[in-house]
């Protein structure tokens, strides 16, 4: 019996060390394949988990969801489906609260088209000269009807350093950036505007960092995104199917 219990402490004394050895390795493995990225790469990985495929890791960076080897020498860039549930997209469920966290600072910096008995709030990614962000944007009073709050984020396609930027920027700077916005989408020339801080490279890199890569882009509640035009009432269907 004596020698029994000394065994028995003697290996409780050995498994806590040796777990936290083993903790605090996958902790630094983790930390050297983040680092490997963000030298390999130049992106900010944001976290680094378990994938739900075994072996790989889910790294959440600002150009979207990565995906790397637990040995970090393989890297896979692309959605990962559950054959089970009905080819649900993980990787876009795996984006979903990260978004929201994500466009949460930018609240202040959009443009509001709200909806007087308010049921749902969107935000859309838009570009002044996108054809079917113009399409979304002249059935507004249709989407605020239903109920649809809408709010915008800047995302000219040809880059935050563009002639486009500038005309989003002089839409956000005007004193009236919602008739600026209606004008702008009409295909008006865009009047300047008195400088301000607009953060219109901001919104674009917040976009790349969320997956956008088209627009317009609909960000649901639930931190969902919608790729492309969606039809008045076929978006408030998508969005009373997420609650």
């Amino acid at each position: 019996m004596k020698f029994t219990r000394a065994l028995t402490l003697v290996c409780a004394m050995l498994v806590v060390p040796f777990s936290m050895a083993a903790s605090n390795n996958t902790a630094d493995d983790t930390e050297q394949l983040k680092q490997k990225l963000a030298d390999t790469l130049n992106v900010d990985v944001q976290s680094l988990n378990a994938s739900p495929i075994p072996g790989l890791y889910e790294a959440i960076t600002n150009r979207g969801v990565l995906y790397i080897s637990e040995d970090g020498s393989k890297l896979l860039h692309g959605n990962i489906y559950d054959l089970n549930q009905g080819m649900k997209n993980l990787t876009e469920a795996a984006l979903a609260g990260p978004r929201l966290a994500q466009i949460k600072p930018f609240e202040k910096n959009m443009l509001v088209y709200k909806a007087d008995n308010e049921k749902h709030v969107v935000t859309v990614f838009t570009d002044i000269t996108c054809g079917y962000c113009r399409k979304l944007h002249n059935q507004m009073a249709e989407y605020n009807d239903l109920g649809i709050t809408v709010r915008y984020l800047a995302f000219p396609r040809q880059g935050a350093a563009s002639k486009n930027a500038s005309d989003m920027a002089a839409v956000w700077c005007s004193a009236d950036p919602l008739k600026a916005m209606d004008d702008a989408k009409a295909g008006k020339p865009v009047a300047n505007a008195k400088k301000c801080d607009a953060k219109i490279a901001e919104q674009y890199n917040l976009g790349q960092s969320l997956g956008v890569n088209g627009t317009p882009a609909i960000v649901l509640e639930d931190g969902s995104m919608v790729p492309g035009y969606q039809p008045p009432k076929e978006l408030f269907k998508a969005l009373e199917a997420t609650q």
